[in-house]
């Protein structure tokens, strides 16, 4: 009846120690296999021994004496802290912000620094306030380009040991001390006003000198008007001047005769009973008689034509050239006119100095 015990407790024991095995085989799969994503690389250290860094994907370790150290690959961004610095003119200002690293070199990240974002956040914030202390304060608040180069340089250097580099630098706000702030308002307030009254000022200008320019064109015209009106006066007297003369060209020798026959009617009248008659005069009348009466008397034929001027005085009063003449006025009256019209119109356009343009060239 006690032999059947044993065997009882043999089996509950094989398979407790079954279950053991199991679970350390488990654990130690678990132990031995590391998983790094395509964006990561682990540093591998065996028994605190530095043996290397695995790569994306599955990668087998010794189990239990072995620690891995993940270093993202990837571009981090990293806020540095507000900093308070005092610029070169001993103005405070406060200032902050971002830089962009990436890990290069994860061995010299692992091996050469203790934690490569402390140490990168801490030599940005100290390179930060030294070159805001270089500056003066409108070139802190003008130059955040060069600030922001400044900064990524001071910062390659010495990240170049930890295998990180410092992409890039931004400042992100430069803020005075409010003394400073309430200053320059009033100062932007100032200059605001100045420019307002410089642009009034020379708005006015441009009016007044738009209204001289316009009255300046006004007068010209004017006075081209008037130019031109004595113009036209002047080659109505001439032309009068010439009409009279050929008028009196066509009356001629019949003149000469009307006025001997009143100073006869005068003489007649007289007391006196002799006469003393100028030659021509008697030539002249008779040849007056005879042309009257179709007497045969004076054989020589002639008849009483008008009296031509010589070439001389015909040349003197113009008579040859009278058609020319016209048409000359004509033609020059034609020309002011549209002239005139021309430079109302530019006037009325708003285009500038054209009637001292048609000056300039007829000076030409």
């Amino acid at each position: 009846m006690l032999h059947p015990l044993p065997m009882q407790l043999d089996v509950p024991l094989f398979g407790i120690v079954g279950l053991l095995v199991l679970g350390l085989a488990i654990v130690t799969v678990w132990q031995m296999v590391r998983i790094v994503d395509a964006y990561d690389k682990r540093a591998l250290t065996v028994f605190g021994e530095y043996r290397g860094l695995l790569e994306p994907g599955i990668n087998f370790v010794p189990p239990f004496v072995s620690r891995t150290y993940r270093f993202d690959m990837r571009t981090q961004t990293m806020d540095v802290p507000q900093q308070e610095a005092i610029t070169r003119d001993n103005s405070p200002v406060t200032a902050d912000a971002v830089v962009y690293l990436r890990v290069m070199d994860a061995k010299k990240a692992f091996l050469e620094v203790e934690d490569y974002k402390t140490a990168v956040s801490n030599l940005a914030q100290t390179t930060l306030r030294a070159v805001i202390g270089d500056l003066e304060l409108d070139d802190t608040l003008n130059k955040r380009q060069e600030i922001n180069a400044r900064i990524r340089k001071e910062l390659d250097e010495p990240t170049d040991d930890w295998g990180i580099r410092v992409e890039s630098v931004e400042v992100r706000e430069v803020n005075p001390s409010q003394e400073v702030q309430h200053a320059m308002e009033q100062q932007t307030g100032a200059e605001r006003r100045r420019r307002a009254t410089i642009l009034e000022a020379q708005g006015e200008r441009r009016s007044a000198v738009e209204k001289a320019e316009g009255d300046k064109q006004s007068n010209i015209i004017g006075a081209q008007g008037e130019k031109q009106s004595q113009i036209l006066e002047a080659q109505g007297d001439a032309i009068s001047t010439v009409l009279r003369a050929k008028s009196a060209e066509s009356m001629g020798e019949r003149a000469i005769i009307d006025k001997g026959m009143d100073t006869l009617e005068g003489v007649g009248q007289g007391e006196s009973t002799t006469f003393v008659l100028p030659q021509e005069l008697t030539s002249l009348v008779g040849r007056y008689g005879k042309h009257l009466t179709g007497s045969d008397v004076a054989a020589d034929g002639q008849q009483l034509d008008s009296l031509d001027f010589d070439a001389e005085t015909r040349e003197l009063v113009g008579l040859d050239d009278i058609k020319e003449i016209l048409g000359e006025i004509d033609q020059a009256a034609e020309m002011d006119v549209e002239e005139l019209e021309q430079q109302a119109k530019a006037v009325k356009d708003g285009v500038p100095n054209a009637a001292d343009a048609d000056q300039g060239g007829d000076g030409a």
